[in-house]
């Protein structure tokens, strides 16, 4: 049977008011079963269960934070697994989902990336994410009105699942999302940045997640990252700005002794010259065997002096959910295992 959340909007069975009442109990009461869907007629509902499946999870867990934020962790029909994360804010509701079983960019300081890269997720498991934390959350899923794709996987190398989730995810009939609070993180992927911007005519937010202004240290954390020089990602940056008119957001993870040095910090403020954007340092988030120290709190101060003396619009972004392996560059399956695992017979 096919998922139905893999379908856009426009293409779901039915047609005119029947497709509206469909869309609705989906999108806006968030029903995870056809039964729910009472003013379909009963045999409508059945042609559609036999023939479209309406959850694509097989399990869903939850690892709550002290800090109101949640880890869901779901369980594939194949058995394989991933993850996203929700944040609630007083002024709005966030989602962080994955677009990957895994991660195949392997920066060094995250523990997706010590996974292995799984497989791609279909635009319906990834939509599929936001409908389940709603309802795990007792929420609309219009409720969540800001989205990021930062959980596991790069979403520009899954980048035809990723395009289709942000068309159903800014669909009127679907989510309804405002363009300016969904956001596409990358590790940099030049090409398909340039691609984003010339063919899609999305207008979403981009985040580039640089890591490091200089080439020897970006290719120490992150291994994957000599297929796209830092000249290229910025001239793709410039490029996806003069086309969309969007200020573009650089990610810095602060890494003790490794990228968190001032001459770094004014070699970065080189490179953003000219270009509107803002710069997010993320104190490094702990996780077993990583290997690497988060910045002290001096040399992260430093850090931001000297960006915002050149002119740098900065914050320092404290990620939500550490306590329950919530938060950025944490996400890793409680059974690694269920990246590779094969479906059962």
């Amino acid at each position: 049977m096919q998922l139905l959340l893999d379908l856009h909007p426009d293409a779901y069975p039915l047609s005119g008011y029947r497709r509206r009442q469909l869309l609705e109990w989906v999108f806006v009461h968030g029903a995870g079963d056809y039964a729910a869907m009472s003013n379909l007629p009963a045999g409508l509902r059945e042609e559609l269960a036999q023939e479209y499946t309406l959850d694509p999870f097989r399990k869903t867990e939850t690892f709550r934070s002290s800090d109101g934020s949640v880890k869901y962790l779901f369980t594939l029909p194949d058995h394989r697994q991933m993850e996203a994360v929700y944040m609630p804010y007083l002024d709005r509701k966030t989602i962080c989902v994955s677009t990957m079983v895994g991660c195949p960019a392997k920066c060094a300081f995250c523990a997706t990336g010590a996974l292995g890269f799984g497989r791609n997720l279909t635009a319906g498991e990834v939509v599929g994410q936001i409908l389940a934390v709603a309802r795990g959350e007792g929420l609309s899923p219009r409720d969540l009105r800001n989205l990021v794709f930062m959980g596991m996987g790069e979403p520009l190398l899954n980048y035809d699942a990723t395009i289709q989730a942000a068309r159903i995810l800014l669909h009127p009939l679907a989510l309804g999302m405002s363009k300016r609070r969904v956001t596409l993180s990358t590790v940099g992927l030049a090409k398909g940045i340039r691609r984003l911007a010339l063919e899609e005519d999305l207008g979403i937010k981009l985040a580039i997640s640089l890591h490091a202004p200089d080439e020897e240290t970006r290719q120490r954390i992150i291994p994957t990252g000599n297929a796209n020089s830092i000249d290229e990602i910025m001239a793709s940056a410039r490029e996806y700005q003069e086309v969309t008119g969007r200020r573009v957001t650089f990610e810095y993870a602060m890494l003790r002794g490794v990228n968190d040095s001032v001459w770094q910090a004014e070699l970065l403020a080189d490179l953003l010259r000219g270009l509107v954007s803002h710069v997010n340092l993320i104190p490094m988030n702990p996780w077993d065997g990583s290997g690497f120290e988060e910045s002290t709190e001096a040399e992260l101060q430093a850090f931001y002096d000297a960006l915002e003396r050149r002119g740098v619009e900065v914050s320092v972004r404290r990620s939500r959910g550490r306590d329950a392996g919530a938060a950025c560059g944490q996400l890793a399956l409680k059974n690694p295992g269920a990246v590779q695992a094969q479906p059962s017979a």
